[in-house]
């Protein structure tokens, strides 16, 4: 299996969804009495502020305004109460944590709602122009957001999903008529007889637009405990489509990791079979968009390296992937995990695929890695993890070291001027989990290729050997085999480089590796392994910046005490 199971994993049957879900909300009784008295309060303070843009009524705005405490009291007794249900389960077993942390979020939205109300009325205190509220009332923003929240009792006493998905498209409406509204008030603000009241009416809009996105919010936590995992209606909506893609009825969806960028990665099987039918992952659309068109790239340029795409598909600006599951360990695995054997077969095939890439890509234009220009727009993510880090010059006696940003300076301008003599097409963000070798069949697999592109394969190079090194696990045997990869890894590229008349990879390499070593601390909270990778970057840098383009050629890394 490519990923192994986790704890985090759920069984969806889309069929039985329409009508009845896994899991319904269970909540203590004093909890479930306080969410019905607060959404009676809710719907009460909508029905009012309805009133008030209806008519400008003063007896509605007052009764918003005289109830403001009541709505905070309810959401801090159901808040209460959930803890002390936690605290209770803790002693006998029973815990349904979805259902109470739904609770929870329920109330605190429900209660922004009517914070979000008072704030309406603050606004429109001592407004009496007509237009003001014509304008708001002929959205139906407030209609849309009552029946929304006049929802949200049926939702909880059916087992129901669906019902929980109407309120959220019913957050999103609220979301697109606001978008319609504002640009249409907005765009003629200059020229209005009262550019006053237009400020005043698209003040009160974006709070009813908030209390859409509090419904939203309702609306997930709803979906999440009666499906018993965290779920955003979006991804509900992706994954029942990629089910239907499938032909599937029902499957588990098992989380297997969430990326920088944002995306989520889940595996879904059918029923208990072992191993996936494919990898389902949602995200923003301009990333997924990137992974579609460079996996559609290697299929045209190295067929058989990536995985099949099995379907695209866009929902506002998220869109999801459903890719092809691909058998195998990932590289990270058979390193950490598996036995020497294995560990050598992967960087033997890894390294023969890697050169194969290389020579069926190659092509004598140009295309400089920028390795320090990559670190200086990374460093300040760097100091926000690491403030301790010395980033300034130091003296010690009458001996001087340059600060971080000087020596960056320094090796850049030695970088623009030693470049690689061809370029080849590289993955982009080679690190160890982005390599799957499948030992049945001896062949390796590259996933997560949104950043392919044409440049240095140094580039790759470093990226992998130190992601490597990285790896948070520190006993002696995993480190010698940590620096295996890296010492075997760079005697395939030499070898390369040798082959091809690279004479100045190993400056090169320095300057990936120095990036490298750096940048990736912002992934370490170890004080210990950052501050190493770190000195490595700054010591690797040092060598670099005592070269000349003269003196190139001849420059060597010590690979062995590096690693």
């Amino acid at each position: 299996m490519l990923f192994p199971r986790s704890k985090d994993t759920v069984l969806i049957d889309f069929k039985q969804s329409q009508d009845r879900s896994n899991n319904t909300m269970r909540l203590p009784k004093p909890v479930r009495d306080n969410l019905s008295f607060l959404l009676a309060e809710t719907t009460a303070q909508a029905r009012n502020l309805q009133v008030l843009l209806e008519t400008s009524s003063k007896s509605a705005a007052q009764r918003i305004i005289d109830r403001r405490g009541y709505a905070y009291n309810l959401k801090m007794r159901i808040h209460d109460g959930c803890m002390t249900a936690a605290r209770r389960a803790r002693r006998n077993g029973a815990l349904d944590v979805l259902s109470l942390r739904a609770a929870e979020v329920i109330a605190t939205e429900l209660e922004d709602i009517t914070e979000l109300g008072q704030d309406c009325v603050r606004q429109l205190s001592g407004q009496k122009r007509k237009a003001i509220l014509e304008s708001l009332t002929a959205t139906k923003f407030i209609d849309n957001l009552i029946a929304g929240v006049l929802l949200i009792r049926k939702s909880l006493e059916e087992d129901d999903t669906q019902t929980a998905l109407k309120i959220g498209n019913i957050a999103r409406k609220v979301n697109k008529k606001h978008t319609v509204f504002f640009d249409k008030q907005s765009r003629g603000l200059k020229k209005q007889k009262y550019p006053a009241d237009t400020i005043v009416t698209l003040l009160v809009a974006r709070n009813l637009n908030e209390m859409g996105a509090a419904l939203l919010g309702i609306s997930e936590a709803i979906i999440s405990a009666k499906l018993g995992h965290t779920m955003h209606t979006e991804r509900f909506r992706s994954l029942e489509t990629a089910f239907v893609d499938l032909g599937l009825n029902e499957g588990l969806v098992e989380s297997i990791a969430e990326t920088k960028s944002g995306s989520a990665i889940s595996g879904i099987s059918e029923g208990d079979q072992d191993g996936y039918v494919a990898i389902f992952k949602d995200g923003q659309k301009e990333k997924l968009k990137e992974e579609r068109e460079s996996v559609k790239s290697w299929h045209e340029i190295f067929p058989g390296l990536a995985p099949r795409i099995l379907s695209y598909r866009k929902r506002g600006a998220n869109a999801s992937l459903l890719i092809e599951h691909l058998p195998g360990f990932t590289f990270e695995q058979v390193l950490l995990n598996e036995s020497d054997a294995l560990l050598a077969s992967t960087i033997k095939h890894l390294g023969k695929t890697v050169q194969d890439v290389w020579n069926e890509t190659k092509r004598s234009r140009k295309v400089p890695a920028k390795h320090m220009s990559q670190l200086r727009k990374r460093l300040d993510s760097v100091r926000g993890v690491h403030q301790n880090f010395s980033l300034g010059g130091e003296k010690i006696c009458s001996a001087s070291t340059r600060s971080l940003d000087q020596l960056i300076n320094k090796v850049e301008a030695l970088e623009n001027k030693i470049h690689a003599p061809f370029s080849v097409y590289i993955h982009g963000d080679f690190n160890l989990d982005n390599i799957i070798f499948d030992p049945d069949n001896r062949r390796i697999n590259f996933i997560d290729l949104h950043r392919s592109c044409y440049s240095d394969y140094i580039q790759d190079v470093s990226v992998l050997m130190v992601s490597s090194y990285r790896l948070q696990v520190l006993d002696t045997r995993t480190r010698k085999r940590i620096r295996l990869v890296a010492t075997r890894f760079y005697e395939i590229v030499a070898e390369y480089a040798h082959k091809n008349d690279d004479k100045t990879f190993e400056l090169r390499l320095a300057f990936g590796l120095g990036r490298s070593f750096i940048t990736s601390t912002r992934f370490i909270l170890d004080k210990s392994l950052a501050k190493a990778m770190y000195l490595r970057g700054c010591y690797i840098l040092e060598r670099a910046s005592e070269q000349t383009v003269k003196t190139a050629p001849q420059f060597k890394l010590p690979i062995k005490e590096l690693f």
